[in-house]
């Protein structure tokens, strides 16, 4: 069931705030009924002389609204459809509301004392019985898809919980809707089971595998879709996200020299301007002319490098584990790499760029133990598999 759209009437009466050309009688030549008997309502609200022609055009819009209104009930009642009888419950509930806008109108008498006429109808009963048939129809909808999801069907499950859902807009507690929504939420989750599986040719420090498998999914689990790291057998799992680690490299450690200059032009000083005479010229105030001197300024840098690496590599798979087919294999490769700068130098440290400054007073530093480089790389790994995770979203629909 769809609520009524109030949000149109605003927008409705908002429109015809600022297309004042738009007669009531335009609007009822061209079938826009309800807009009509907005502009009318708004029009004739807290007048004392009521427009004649503005009264006409709401009593005529309202009769035309009116038989079309039930004109379309009566056809869908006819076609014996049960899936009607939520589109009969909207129309009824429609025409209560316009009737309801008209109705601190009445009586409705123009200037000229005319008086005009509402035939209004009683909607109660139209309104309650559509209102059961709907409702009982979205329930039975929803137990005719349960029978599907009860054999492992995850969208008759959902459609399921849709009709329930629909059922309870017209009863908040429509009989046990609640218990077989959640009962239909419960066989319609796609589980997804992200695995670890370390065949790496090398002795990986301990922590390894735990590192890895702290992931924090509160962010991406959905309503309908749920991923665990915990292989639990009471869970029946959909899909299988497994990381492969198929390599574990770690560098020698490496340290390298270099030496170079950094050169700068820089003020120094200033020279006074002579004249023919070598006498200091003035200028007209009488101070001493004056240019700036540049000079040259060098620093010879000897810089020390240490650097050492180590990557995991291996690649992520997606398994449907209904079919036990692969559906994808890409490679994830992570680095983590220990690099230190120390720099010396000779000569002028106003020659100095602002990089080697940055490196001027480091010392060298022990390298990182090959355990302490290959965690780090691990870490490095879980956001890149995170971010396939988030790429194979759909990939693990079921």
């Amino acid at each position: 069931m769809r609520p009524f759209p109030f949000l149109l009437l605003v927008l409705a009466a908002c429109t015809l705030t600022f297309q004042s050309c738009v007669s009531a009688d335009k609007l009822v030549e061209s079938g826009r009924y309800e807009e009509a008997i907005l502009l009318a309502q708004r029009k004739l609200a807290g007048k004392q002389r009521k427009s004649p022609k503005m009264v006409r055009a709401a009593e005529e819009a309202f009769a035309r609204y009116q038989a079309r209104q039930l004109r379309e009930i009566d056809r869908l009642k006819r076609a014996n459809r049960p899936e009607n009888w939520g589109r009969i419950n909207e129309l009824y509930r429609d025409l209560r509301r316009y009737q309801n806008a008209l109705e601190p109108l009445l009586p409705l008498v123009d200037k000229n004392g005319y008086v005009a006429t509402f035939s209004f109808v009683d909607t109660r009963q139209g309104e309650h019985e559509s209102r059961e048939k709907a409702a009982a129809f979205h329930y039975d909808e929803g137990n005719n898809f349960m029978l599907a999801a009860r054999r492992g069907d995850k969208r008759a499950a959902r459609l399921a919980y849709q009709e329930y859902e629909q059922a309870r807009r017209y009863f908040r507690n429509y009989r046990d809707t609640h218990t077989l929504m959640q009962e239909a939420h419960q066989l319609g989750i796609n589980h997804v089971l992200i695995s670890v599986q370390n065949d790496a040719p090398v002795v990986t420090p301990r922590d390894f595998d735990r590192r890895l498998r702290q992931l924090n999914f509160g962010n991406r689990n959905t309503f309908w879709q749920q991923y665990h790291v915990d292989n639990n057998p009471r869970i029946d799992f959909d899909f299988q996200i497994n990381l492969r680690i198929t390599d574990i490299a770690v560098s020698p450690e490496r340290v390298s020299e270099r030496q170079y200059v950094d050169r700068k032009e820089i003020q120094d000083g200033f020279d006074y301007v002579l004249d023919q005479n070598g006498n200091v010229m003035k200028d007209s105030l009488g101070n001493d002319i004056k240019v700036e001197r540049y000079v040259t300024v060098e620093a010879y840098v000897t810089e020390v490098l240490q650097q050492k690496e180590a990557i995991v590599s291996g690649e992520v798979e997606v398994i449907s584990l209904a079919t036990g087919r692969l559906i994808r294999r890409q490679p994830l490769t992570a680095r983590a790499r220990f690099e230190n700068y120390a720099s010396t130098f000779i000569g002028d440290e106003r020659a100095l760029s602002p990089d080697t400054r940055c490196r001027i007073g480091n010392a060298p530093r022990p390298f990182p133990p090959n355990e302490v480089l290959i965690l780090q790389a691990a870490e490095e790994l879980k956001p890149a598999l995170m971010t396939r995770i988030d790429e194979y979203r759909d990939l693990v629909q079921v």
